[in-house]
């Protein structure tokens, strides 16, 4: 069995350091994980795309996002019970947006990120 070692081991001891002092407990970096699949799925990630936009409701959410109404209440159904939308009814009406401002902000890092990843690839 091969033993390996780093030849930057000085160079690295702080960053070292801080990762362990800074590295998310389990229970925190489940749930973190958990977030990030949510988003990680296409026809979610459409709506919250959709709601960055502002408030909506599921019939004009479906005519942006394509799909059916039963289908895209089901995916607001497990982004609101995940806490990435929440809810406010109008008279009859459901309207949903975006939970709070570092859902928006995931999401346009995210976008800016993407961004970057495709001038680099031109």
């Amino acid at each position: 069995m091969k033993e390996y070692s780093c030849i930057q081991t000085a160079e690295h001891e702080k960053s070292v350091a801080n990762a362990q002092e800074n590295m998310l407990k389990e229970e925190a970096l489940t749930k973190m994980c958990g977030i990030f699949r949510i988003l990680g799925e296409p026809s979610r990630m459409k709506i919250v795309l959709a709601l960055l936009e502002g408030e909506m409701c599921v019939y004009h959410l479906t005519e942006i996002c394509g799909g059916s109404f039963s289908s895209v209440s089901h995916q607001l159904r497990i982004l609101r019970d995940n806490g990435i939308v929440k809810t406010r009814r109008i008279g009859k009406n459901i309207e949903y947006s975006i939970a709070d401002e570092h859902v928006h902000e995931m999401v346009e890092m995210g976008k800016e990120h993407l961004n970057c990843r495709m001038q680099e690839e031109d």
